[in-house]
């Protein structure tokens, strides 16, 4: 066994250092798993903050990753078609600077997760998980029936956004970008589960009556972690989108929320760095069973149950010998 924060620096480094040889050696394709590892990562994160921390199941985070990733070919699109988004009151003729983007992404997947809180967070148990499916569904097929960006077809953007003194069409500097926002995302996450915030809400998925007897709102806090994970997930949408350099509904797809769900199981609920571990796993699974087997995902399913039955911390807990309670 060893201590969760060596495991969190042996995941992380291990993820760079695994990108890092794959470029030195000329593997591109794997620059672009472990880029994808990080990304999927990343929304895990988001997805964790509101799960692990406040115990919020949510069906219908595929919402914001799919916000994030339209938010992105959107702005790209107009921007390189020359055709403006807005001529009135101001002109707007979208963007191709991925810093521009992810605060457009954040900030429209923080506006959408507010508004779908202000409902969904009424509820509980199986309510709020269904009637989160229920948003994410609505988003999946409102984008089936867009025609101006794709419809079902999806859109694709044909040059990768730019990042201030970076190549990002180089696979090791999109990756290393990535990178640095997970890395930025887990400092983020650490920092409010200890703070007074992060106990609140740890408090309020806990007993609600006591945290209301302390003079704390846990509708309150509930929403403001609810608000934090769309953003964050939101960023991972957009980064998803420039990765693939294209935007379909499946972003929205239900699937796509059991995807991140799955994730952060695997990696151990409430776990730092479980999301980085549960993609890394899931990622590989894909890759190498997806080879073998059209029916790669029987596995995945057996290992998630194994892990259900038989290791409820997740990769992380079970190699580790903190508890978690």
């Amino acid at each position: 066994m060893i201590s969760e924060r060596v495991l969190n620096v042996a995941l992380l480094g291990g993820l760079a250092a695994v990108a890092g040889i794959a470029w030195a050696t000329g593997e591109i394709f794997t620059v672009t798993l472990a880029t994808r590892v990080a990304i999927l990562a990343l929304a895990a994160v988001g997805l964790n903050l509101a799960l692990g921390l406040g115990g919020l199941v949510s069906l219908g985070h595929a919402v914001f990753f799919g916000i994030g990733g339209y938010a992105m070919g959107i702005l790209a699109s107009h921007a390189q078609s020359y055709d403006p988004i807005l001529t009135w009151p101001v002109l707007f003729e979208g963007s191709t600077s991925m810093p521009v983007i992810w605060l457009v992404a954040m900030a429209v997947s923080a506006v959408a997760a507010w508004l779908i809180g202000l409902v969904t967070l009424r509820t509980s148990g199986v309510y709020f998980i269904m009637i989160t499916l229920a948003f994410g569904q609505m988003f999946y097929y409102f984008a089936i029936s867009w025609p101006a960006y794709g419809g079902e077809d999806g859109l694709s953007i044909y040059v990768r956004n730019g990042f201030p003194r970076l190549n990002t069409l180089d696979p090791i500097q999109f990756f290393g970008l990535c990178l640095a926002v997970l890395l930025l995302a887990l400092w983020l996450v650490a920092r409010l589960t200890a703070s007074g915030f992060g106990l609140a809400l740890g408090a309020a998925r806990q007993s609600e009556a006591r945290v209301r007897a302390a003079g704390l709102d846990p509708m309150r806090l509930r929403l403001t972690a609810f608000v934090i994970s769309g953003a964050i997930t939101g960023l991972a949408g957009a980064l998803f989108a420039d990765l693939n350099r294209f935007v379909s509904p499946t972003m929205f797809a239900w699937q796509m929320s059991g995807e991140l769900i799955v994730l952060v199981i695997l990696g151990g609920v409430a776990r730092l760095c479980g999301p980085v571990a549960g993609a890394a796993l899931f990622v590989a699974l894909e890759h190498w069973l997806g080879g073998v087997s059209d029916y790669w995902q029987v596995f995945l399913g057996l290992l998630l149950l194994a892990v259900v039955l038989f290791a409820r911390g997740g990769i992380v807990g079970g190699l580790t010998r903190r508890s978690h309670g």
